[in-house]
């Protein structure tokens, strides 16, 4: 499992291949784990210590490695960055996992693990007790966390996936990584001076990120956009499909309802590459341009979102040219037409 390469799925299948690791955290008296769950508990005092089952997309991961030779530096935004290590000539940031999700850590049994991964442009290794395997599941198997779920872990858990007699968490990695670095975080950056606010152009949104969904949501509405919000690529092919028999029934254009989809690529149900495929497969929603924005658009895995025929690709940071380049997928296309919104089209 050292070099990750060569395993990666093929592009709209909606499969998901995810590294499962654990943390080792030692519970404190009163900790409501220690009651209920010691069937996971792990060494040799079963009632003061549990290992907690987590997740990864493939596609963020370089490589895993042992544990690395580590400098520490000589300021921190938080305890947990241990330092940073030399791997072939980049210099890598070392995250403790168990540390920044607020936990104290078991006395170890075994030499950690360090998962290197890549999103956002950037590079970040992230120490863990240990890497158990990769599986490949379905999206649909990936629950989307409740709200409280979403409220209690601070927004830190994205997906959830029940296999093998226990639950593993899907950790928004990202998040971390703006935490600590929040110059990496999303910014509603300037639209410019040139930028003309009334297109009435319509938006439709797929982000399972609450955060990112009104992110976008507010940068597309001060360009002007008429913005549709969905959780997961699953809804958004219901609402598309919808609009599909309207346009049907009632012999209207496409462009009456929606003139462009924004979507993520890793979401619970139904990923954005499947949802894209499924867009250009089909005879009347094919016309739409489709942006795919996401932090998985590196130059390595770029070539997935083409090979489903998505229109533009952005990394999530570069959220300021998000409304500028869905207006020109939309000229590009033929579809501004009347920018005003039609009745029961976007809202």
């Amino acid at each position: 499992m050292a070099e990750i390469t060569n395993i990666l799925l093929e592009s709209g299948t909606n499969e998901l291949e995810m590294v499962e690791f654990y943390l080792d955290e030692t519970l404190e008296p009163g900790d409501a784990l220690l009651e209920g769950l010691t069937a996971q508990a792990v060494g040799a005092d079963q009632a003061a210590s549990y290992r907690g089952y987590y997740g990864v997309n493939v596609a963020k991961v370089l490589e895993i490695i042992r544990m690395p030779k580590v400098t520490e530096l000589p300021e921190v935004q938080h305890e947990s960055v241990l330092g940073a290590f030399n791997l072939r000539s980049r210099i890598i940031p070392l995250v403790d996992l168990t540390l920044w999700l607020g936990k104290t850590p078991a006395a170890r049994t075994e030499e950690p693990k360090t998962i290197v991964t890549e999103f956002n442009n950037v590079t970040t290794a992230f120490m863990v007790s240990g890497v158990n395997r990769i599986h490949r599941i379905s999206w649909e198997q990936v629950d989307q966390p409740n709200p409280y779920m979403a409220a209690v872990s601070s927004n830190t858990i994205v997906g959830v996936v029940k296999l093998e007699g226990r639950i593993i968490f899907l950790l928004d990695l990202e998040k971390v990584v703006a935490n600590l670095n929040p110059k990496l975080s999303l910014r509603l950056d300037d639209l410019g001076d040139d930028w003309d606010g009334t297109t009435g152009y319509r938006a439709l949104v797929a982000d399972d990120s609450a955060l990112v969904r009104e992110m976008q949501r507010d940068l597309l509405e001060r360009a002007g956009f008429k913005v549709i919000v969905t959780t997961n690529g699953r809804e958004a092919w219901d609402c598309l499909t919808s609009f599909r028999r309207r346009v049907e029934e009632e012999g209207r254009p496409l462009s009456d309802f929606v003139q462009v989809v924004v979507s993520d690529i890793e979401m619970p149900m139904m990923d954005g590459l499947n949802l894209t495929s499924r867009i250009k497969n089909d005879s009347i929603l094919k016309q739409l341009p489709v942006l795919l924005f996401s932090s998985l658009i590196t130059e390595k895995l770029r070539h997935k979102g083409v090979s489903v025929g998505a229109d533009g690709q952005i990394s999530k940071p570069e959220v300021g040219t998000l409304a500028k380049r869905a207006a020109a997928l939309i000229r590009e296309r033929g579809l501004a037409g009347d920018h005003a919104p039609a009745e029961g089209g976007a809202r």
